[in-house]
């Protein structure tokens, strides 16, 4: 359920809270029943990113349309300038899968992909924190600091090739397995890059 992972990330293993309840209407008004109050897609999508988890029900019918909203709250971003996350290419691949025999394995293959990615960038993030906690990066001798961040870059656009997982080897298998060691590999390139990077901080 959206922000569900989110959530619990940010409550520390507390109990997470229950989700708020979403009506929307014919009008295609959105009703949040928690604050008593109209919201948009973009309040929604900002739920999210608070890990505030949330489910969307039609008022005249009852049914469930979370998914439905979630994915027009997808349109929505992807519609704003500078703000695209997915690839024309995965789009095409994943609208193939559907109807396909393989059509059950993607969502569980697609939530395992993104919780490794989440994971490793909260690694990756506690990692700068203790190697640049501290000091001023841009002193001293530290000018490979760009060079981190682009390696950075490459690696999280690496990961993010592994949403697209489905271009298929010609022997038809997916070619899944060179693709983690291709992102295992930059992930120690830069823990060494970092510990080069914290050897170099100055003495205080």
């Amino acid at each position: 359920m959206a922000g569900s992972t989110a959530a619990g990330g940010a409550q520390g293993g507390e109990a997470a809270a229950p989700p708020v309840v979403i009506k929307k209407y014919a009008n295609r008004r959105l009703y949040n029943t928690e604050a008593s109050s109209y919201v948009t897609l973009d309040d929604l999508a900002k739920m999210v990113r608070l890990g505030r988890d949330f489910v969307v029900y039609d008022a005249k019918t009852g049914d469930d349309i979370t998914r439905s909203v979630l994915t027009q709250i997808i349109v929505e971003e992807e519609s704003k300038g500078g703000q695209n996350l997915l690839p024309t290419a995965f789009l095409r691949q994943l609208i193939g899968y559907y109807g396909d025999n393989l059509q059950g394995l993607v969502p569980r293959y697609l939530e395992f992909a993104m919780a490794s990615f989440a994971r490793q960038q909260d690694q990756m993030r506690r990692t700068m924190e203790q190697t640049m906690g501290g000091f001023i990066p841009f002193q001293g001798g530290f000018t490979n600091l760009e060079e981190v961040g682009k390696q950075n870059m490459a690696m999280m656009e690496r990961a993010m090739s592994l949403f697209a997982p489905f271009g298929r080897r010609e022997d038809g298998a997916p070619n899944i397995s060179s693709e983690v060691d291709s992102l295992r590999a930059e992930v120690e390139t830069l823990r060494r890059e970092l510990a080069h990077a914290r050897a170099m901080r100055p003495k205080a």
